[in-house]
């Protein structure tokens, strides 16, 4: 093995990490747009990825594909933070249903390169409010079998 290819051999870690800083945090924007778009990739994902951005829908999360990744771990969504709040307080229901499809490999296929057929019956995607002050509480419409006690 000569030295030019042991030092290359060397190096591909290095090369894969500038990977991962150039992934797409150009438009971040700021002084150190670079690694504090890493940053804040760390804190919301706990890990570093890179891939190909596979497509975007329409909440506005962007999905990704890297199959160096071992299956299970080759695709996944950065989802959308147009404000400070929706950065970092994210849920799995915010995937719409066309693409929950492919990112749990039902299908090979996105959305973008072969759309699902249109419905009629169908409703827009919302995400899952449970636990927010916009959850839907239910009220009771039968006569309590007790009274409550009222003091005067």
């Amino acid at each position: 093995m000569s030295l030019i290819q042991r030092l290359r051999r060397q190096f591909v870690p290095f090369s894969e990490m500038m990977k991962h800083f150039r992934h797409n945090y150009e438009t971040d924007g700021g002084y150190f747009h670079r690694v504090r778009g890493v940053l804040i990739q760390m804190c919301r994902m706990n890990e570093i990825k890179y891939g190909t951005h596979v497509g975007t829908d329409e909440l506005g999360n962007k999905y990704y594909e890297n199959n160096r990744y071992f299956v299970g771990r080759n695709r996944w969504v950065d989802y959308n933070k147009d404000t400070w709040k929706n950065k970092w307080d994210f849920n799995a229901s915010q995937i719409t249903p066309e693409w929950h499809r492919w990112i749990h490999y039902m299908t090979d296929d996105t959305p973008t390169a072969k759309p699902p057929t249109q419905r009629k019956f169908l409703l827009t995607h919302t995400r899952n409010l449970t636990g927010t002050k916009d959850c839907y509480v239910p009220y009771s419409t039968t006569k309590p079998k007790i009274e409550a006690w009222k003091p005067e």
